[in-house]
């Protein structure tokens, strides 16, 4: 955080501030003066808050609560992973996600509150003064929380972490234009403190109801995932538009490409994961880039989707360190998704009289396409099996978008997964055990992946298995498109979304 932000926030915050702490991106003072002070402090390294506080009961007319907040207007989404330290002493204690009209004890507000003994509500009060109302969870002991104004509405999702989100709501609630928005954290008894521990905290402005898909764009975030454990870390952020970062085959940088409307749009970046800095990597003359690049299995080359020649997306084909591109499909549109271990043949998705389906071709361009897939429908995204023993891949044919695979040749197709989502995107890991994909909503039609949707990152076994969640994303379209795990297949790289607060 740079030393001008967490001035303006030092001026922001209420007097009882505490001095010795550092609040990250949020202010932080005690709510209601409770008998004994809390506090917040902030983990840079961990990126993570730990909450301490005490209060009476956050539910009749009045509350008293640490808050670590932040003021904010209009639409947004609050998240966390959230656990208690400690057994505690009362099962009622809470912690979760607010927003409130102001820091009057006594304010209107809605919460995501998960307590001691595992309830977890949507918590609100309408008036000042009034008695605290709730909407009860069906899910008991969450540790993943999301709170969403939108409007009037405050939506409450939450899952016990790797499962799919239950979500509640209440809607005709006026919290006001500005609003107090963050963490807290309730002891429920005044006599005692408790404390919480926070991780994963995104402040999310979703894009505008009104954007126009394709043409308005929001900022993008750079996030490294541990698989095992959930964990996400921040790495990068920008006002302006990037999407789907490759991972070098050394593990020392990644790769994505700018999108947008604005000057730089459709160019490739390498960000070394050292000095967390991006640097442009020359692609001659094709500078309309999109989200289909793949490194090959060697490292030396890299194969891009690029629409500078024509208008149209065709595949090319580039040193890893730039160059000028070599031409390999010779049909328009082609778009890039996966490149064969043995680095000979090419696989992408080709538009051929209206319709969309699954190509390979020769990687040095000196042959035709061939035709992989023939069902009526869109198939898209494929990617090799690091043995190079199948194609993965996601179609509409059976009604919702699914994974499935197919030999190289095309033989054998079959279904990966059969479930509820709209499934897209395979990416194999590299020591050949996990599938991680990316998973939209039914309100998303099964052809589309839009951008900016709340949509799950999820993995599952190879040999067969449920899949599970590992990130709960605000994203879509350019979140995960490309190859994205680490070398030693432990950790994820991908894009999420916000706009500027």
């Amino acid at each position: 955080m740079n030393a001008r932000f967490a001035l303006a926030l030092l001026l922001l915050a209420p007097p009882a501030l505490a001095a010795d702490a550092d609040p990250g991106a949020f202010a932080s003072s005690d709510v209601g003066c409770p008998k004994r002070p809390g506090s917040t402090r902030y983990d840079a390294a961990a990126q993570e808050y730990t909450l301490t506080g005490s209060g009476v009961n956050m539910w009749g007319p009045r509350d008293e609560f640490q808050f670590a907040w932040k003021k904010l207007t209009g639409d947004f989404i609050l998240q966390a992973r959230v656990a208690f330290v400690g057994k505690g002493t009362d099962p009622h204690r809470k912690l979760g996600l607010i927003v409130r009209r102001s820091l009057d004890a006594d304010a209107p507000y809605a919460d995501a509150a998960l307590h001691g003994d595992g309830l977890t509500s949507l918590q609100y009060r309408k008036v000042a003064g009034g008695e605290t109302e709730e909407v009860k969870s069906t899910v008991s002991g969450p540790d993943f929380l999301q709170l969403e104004r939108r409007g009037n509405r405050l939506i409450l999702s939450v899952a016990r972490f790797g499962e799919p989100l239950a979500v509640s709501e209440v809607a005709d609630l006026d919290l006001g234009a500005e609003v107090y928005a963050g963490l807290f954290l309730c002891s429920h008894d005044p006599e005692v403190t408790e404390t919480g521990i926070f991780r994963d905290v995104r402040v999310i402005k979703p894009a505008k109801a009104d954007f126009r898909p394709y043409q308005d764009f929001i900022g993008s975030r750079l996030e490294i995932l541990d698989v095992a454990t959930g964990r996400r870390t921040l790495i990068h952020a920008s006002k302006d538009p990037f999407e789907a970062p490759n991972w070098t085959n050394d593990g020392k940088a990644l790769v994505f490409n700018t999108s947008g409307s604005g000057e730089g749009r459709g160019r490739l970046h390498r960000f070394d994961l050292a000095t967390r800095k991006a640097t442009p990597i020359d692609t001659g003359t094709n500078v309309r880039n999109n989200n289909d690049h793949v490194i090959s299995f060697d490292g030396k080359q890299l194969a891009i989707s690029d629409q500078s020649q024509g208008g149209e997306s065709a595949v090319y084909t580039v040193p890893i360190g730039g160059g000028q591109p070599k031409r390999i499909t010779p049909k328009t549109p082609s778009y890039l998704h996966g490149w064969s271990p043995d680095g000979k043949t090419l696989v992408f998705v080709g538009g051929r009289s209206d319709e969309y389906d699954i190509y390979a071709i020769p990687s040095d361009g000196s042959g035709p396409e061939v035709r992989l897939t023939t069902t009526k429908g869109l198939d898209d995204g494929p990617e090799y099996s690091p043995d190079g023993k199948y194609v993965y891949f996601n179609s509409v044919r059976s009604g919702l978008m699914q994974l499935w695979r197919m030999r190289p040749d095309g033989s054998q197709q079959e279904p990966v997964t059969n479930d509820g989502f709209n499934n897209w995107f395979p990416h194999l890991s590299p020591d050949g055990k996990w599938i991680a994909f990316l998973s939209f909503g039914t309100d998303v039609e099964p052809g589309d992946h839009p951008y900016y949707k709340q949509v799950l990152l999820r993995v599952m076994p190879v040999a067969g298995g449920p899949a599970r969640v590992v990130a709960y994303v605000y994203g879509g379209q350019g979140t995960i498109n490309v190859p994205s795990w680490s070398p030693d297949s432990t950790r994820l790289a991908f894009v999420s979304n916000s706009d500027e607060p």
